[in-house]
């Protein structure tokens, strides 16, 4: 993201960056303002924003665009609850109509919800590829102290 822009060229400048056209980011452009629910501060440039703000713009505009696949890193944790739980019901609307996430997360219930199959990985390398329950059961072996 650009921090010297503002919130709504962010929005310009990352659905160019994800391959919309133009008119496509205009016609989306009050649906993606009215998700990250930042108000006015749209119109300030993000530098001024705090990173719990530029998370909402920057999953508000990403989940937009219903990518093939779906990068997340540790979910959605920023924001109020109410905030929080509309992330999440995007997130589970994505994956219920057979869209592809790469979630990396240590939430056991964020992971259950979610996916179908996990990846034990550790210092970079996979370790296992197995089903939620079992992924989640090895991850708890190993880390115990």
């Amino acid at each position: 993201m650009d921090s010297e822009g503002t919130g709504y060229e962010n929005i310009y400048l990352r659905g160019l960056f994800l391959g919309m056209p133009r008119k496509e980011i205009s016609k989306r452009l009050d649906d993606i303002a009215d998700f990250t629910e930042l108000g006015d501060f749209l119109r300030l440039p993000i530098r001024t924003y705090s990173a719990g703000m530029r998370m909402r713009l920057a999953f508000a505009i990403s989940t937009s665009v219903e990518p093939d696949i779906l990068l997340l890193d540790e979910g959605i944790g920023a924001g109020d609850a109410a905030f929080v739980e509309k992330a999440n019901q995007r997130i589970q609307s994505f994956a219920d109509s057979a869209g592809i996430i790469v979630l990396a997360s240590h939430s056991e219930a964020l992971i259950r919800r979610i996916c179908s199959t996990a990846v034990l990985m550790e210092r970079g390398r996979v370790v296992e590829v197995a089903d939620v329950e079992t992924i989640l059961a090895a991850y708890r072996e190993r880390s115990k102290p």
